[in-house]
């Protein structure tokens, strides 16, 4: 069985591929109309046990690690948390989202960033579901052989909100962040749930599921991790595919406090064999330069395109486009205290 390093840096450089394929012009870019997604229930789906909290266990500070048991994908999902300041008092949610491996191996927001020490002081719950390696946290319509359930939307929306709130005094205020692959995610969760979340934070991804730059980006993505893309929303041409585009689907998004950020892929101030996660390994920082530049460059072409969509709709958003900075931690981690400000504001209206 290969190694986890070895299986993540194929992934990475599956995307690579898959980024190069968005480097092509599209053939089909037209905007229209696009009906809301519908998932067919999951082959097997039945009545199950109610989603409860099976377990905690201490993530260091005041962090916990809930074990999560998801009805609709009929196992436990360890999911970790940051209670806020004053854990008596009542609290919004504030969930944020990995990326392409899920967080499992390490590349999630407890290991790679600062959440624990920003968020000290403040009154938000922080939540970080782990797992979803290539599942663009959507529901799938098909059980896949190597992937498996995947009803993330069903999870993230449906079966775990009631459960951290009851157990961390929520308020019923909820916003959500993700980087690279849940950049997108999180436009599709929210266009999913519609009253569910009051901010969005949209970290250096691509969201467009439909044309075949993004239908390209999402089928190495997927297949980089084992899985089949048909398994997800059917074939290229099952409406699914346009129904989950957030581009074609940008008047939903009306009212919602927007944060899309990304870098050029050039080299930045944490590129170097300093920066945050590198600890001076050469091989580290040629990764994160070269992959991750160009990551980084096509994410930066996607954010343009989503911020010209929904000014060309009148839809307010911030967008921060950096002029240097790569694929990486560091950067998000620097995204994530950018748009805080707005969540903060938004969390309390």
């Amino acid at each position: 069985m290969p190694r986890p390093h070895r299986r993540r840096r194929a992934a990475r450089v599956l995307f690579v591929w898959a980024t190069v394929v968005a480097l092509l012009p599209a053939t089909a870019t037209a905007p229209g109309a696009a009906s809301p997604a519908t998932t067919p229930p999951a082959p097997g789906d039945a009545v199950r046990e109610p989603a409860r909290i099976t377990g905690t266990r201490s993530a260091g500070g005041r962090a916990v690690e809930l074990a999560v048991y998801s009805p609709a994908m009929d196992r436990v999902i360890p999911v970790r948390v940051l209670p806020a300041a004053d854990p008596a008092a009542g609290a919004p949610v504030l969930y944020l989202l990995n990326g392409i491996t899920g967080g499992g191996d390490g590349g999630n927001w407890f290991d790679r960033t600062d959440i624990g020490e920003f968020f000290a002081a403040e009154q938000v719950t922080v939540v970080n579901p782990i797992g979803g390696a290539g599942s663009y946290f959507t529901d799938w319509r098909a059980d896949d052989p190597v992937l498996g359930r995947q009803r993330w939307t069903t999870f993230l929306t449906g079966e775990l909100p009631s459960l951290i709130d009851a157990a961390f005094h929520g308020t019923g205020a909820n916003a959500v962040a993700g980087v690279s692959m849940a950049a997108a995610s999180v436009f599709q969760l929210a266009l999913a749930a519609p009253d569910r979340y009051r901010a969005l934070g949209s970290y250096s991804g691509c969201v467009r599921t439909s044309d075949p730059q993004g239908r390209a980006i999402i089928e190495l993505v997927v297949r980089s991790n084992g899985g089949d893309p048909r398994n997800m929303w059917g074939p290229p041409q099952d409406p699914a595919w346009a129904g989950n585009d957030p581009f074609l689907r940008g008047e939903d998004l009306r009212g919602l406090t927007l944060y899309l950020s990304a870098g050029t892929g050039a080299p930045g101030a944490l590129d170097t064999l300093q920066g945050p996660g590198i600890g001076q390994n050469p091989g580290k920082l040629a990764d994160q330069l070269l992959v991750g530049g160009i990551l980084e460059t096509v994410a930066a072409g996607c954010a343009v395109g989503l911020r010209d969509r929904l000014h060309e709709l009148g839809i307010a958003a911030t967008v921060a486009l950096r002029p240097d900075g790569t694929h990486s931690w560091g950067y998000w981690q620097q995204d994530l205290h950018d748009s805080w400000p707005l969540f903060a504001a938004a969390l309390r209206r």
